[in-house]
């Protein structure tokens, strides 16, 4: 359970800061990509393990199992999970933090 948390987290602040990078308009700043690659990788990898429970159960036994082997496919799930919904976080606030900037506000 914590390797999974640890592996989204890190994913999603990879995610967050490419797209930052990728797309410098909806960039929010490093710490801003950051924040909103964490809180994407997290919530992302999260709902992809309640969606296919073979990810979660497989870097699960991973971390902590004696006799059993890595399931490195579940990693590389988790991973890739969390990376790429940090990313989507990061773009769409980036992209509502752009249209609220160019908006001005009407008397």
């Amino acid at each position: 359970m914590i390797l999974n948390l640890i592996i989204q987290l890190i994913a999603g602040i990879i995610g967050g800061n490419s797209v930052g990078a990728a797309a410098k308009q909806y960039s929010l700043g490093p710490m801003g990509n950051s924040i909103a690659g964490l809180l994407g990788g997290l919530g992302g990898g999260q709902l992809l393990g309640m969606l296919i429970p073979a990810l979660g159960a497989g870097a699960a036994s991973a971390a902590g199992a004696a006799g059993g082997g890595t399931d490195i496919g579940a990693i590389i799930g988790q991973f890739v999970g969390g990376g790429v919904s940090g990313a989507i976080v990061t773009f769409i606030i980036g992209l509502i933090k752009q249209k609220m900037a160019g908006s001005p506000a009407k008397p």
